[in-house]
């Protein structure tokens, strides 16, 4: 079981300096994995209930800073050589698919192909309307924006006729290390898992209540995979939960998952978020040998 960190990007994990100390700590603890998420407006006020917790608040005050994805993890590829790097998640259809794919693929040729793209369907109405895209059909929106992403990144030049985005015979570059780049779909919903079996590379279920609900979700991607003729083995499953407790990793390998993933902030202090850091792979990853 890989055990994944989403630190960096909020708050505490907005600082330079702990961005570069908890970045080099986890790669030499042994983490396979940094997230780091998205959110582009706060508001005050919210119509739209948060999905993952019980009385739907959010856990992140709206003044705190919260990073751009691809240029935190910039920063924390620099700090690094080999740990993985993964959006978790961007809200993809509230950007320009063409424009994304040239920034993921820039990232993906820096760090040397340690990139995955964790994208997801939104759920802040709010949000939407300060970008100015439609609330309405955002997860086939989203569907569309990854389709033509991988048509860019494959092809040196790409067209593609859709509802959502249209381009013809463009060349974008760099292309991604593997002409491709894994797309992990964040999300809890039906909706979330119907899509993740068609079409994704990855599953990340966010703070996900215990680990049976993850392993309720699992079975039921099991099965939607099969539906869509497609083997378990082509969805990569990592999780968060929301109160890991000791075994939880062995339970979640044991119902199919291949990362679980700490959710947590680092201190302020850069020397005491390594040593947080090395605290956290303690508990969670054992000694390296």
């Amino acid at each position: 079981m890989d055990v994944g960190l989403h630190a960096l990007g909020v708050g505490s994990g907005a600082e330079r300096t702990v961005i570069d100390a908890v970045a080099a700590a986890a790669e030499r603890a042994g983490f396979s994995t940094l997230w780091s998420g998205e959110r582009v407006v706060m508001v005050d006020e919210f119509a739209s209930r948060y999905p993952y917790s019980d009385d739907g608040v959010g856990p992140v005050p709206v003044d705190t800073d919260w990073l751009d994805p691809f240029i935190t993890l910039s920063f924390a590829a620099a700090a690094t050589t080999r740990i993985g790097l993964a959006t978790g998640v961007l809200v993809l259809p509230e950007h320009n698919p063409v424009a994304i794919a040239k920034r993921a693929a820039s990232l993906d040729k820096l760090c040397a192909g340690r990139l995955a793209l964790g994208v997801g369907f939104g759920w802040v109405r709010e949000e939407f309307d300060a970008i100015g895209v439609p609330f309405a059909r955002r997860a086939a929106r989203t569907a569309e924006y990854v389709a033509a992403m991988r048509e860019l990144w494959r092809s040196d030049v790409a067209s593609f006729d859709g509802e959502f985005v249209q381009f013809h015979d463009v060349r974008v570059n760099p292309k991604p290390r593997n002409r491709t780049l894994p797309i992990v779909l964040g999300g809890n919903s039906e909706s979330a898992l119907e899509q993740a079996a068609q079409w994704a590379d990855g599953w990340y279920g966010f703070a996900l209540a215990d680990v049976e609900e993850a392993a309720a979700a699992a079975s039921a991607l099991r099965a939607r995979l099969r539906a869509a003729g497609r083997e378990p083995g082509d969805l990569r499953l990592c999780a968060s939960l929301r109160a890991p407790m000791p075994g939880d990793a062995r339970r979640l390998a044991d119902a199919g998952f291949d990362e679980m993933v700490l959710v947590a902030s680092p201190p302020f202090d850069p020397i005491a978020a390594e040593a947080w850091v090395g605290e956290l792979a303690g508990q969670w990853i054992g000694p390296r040998h």
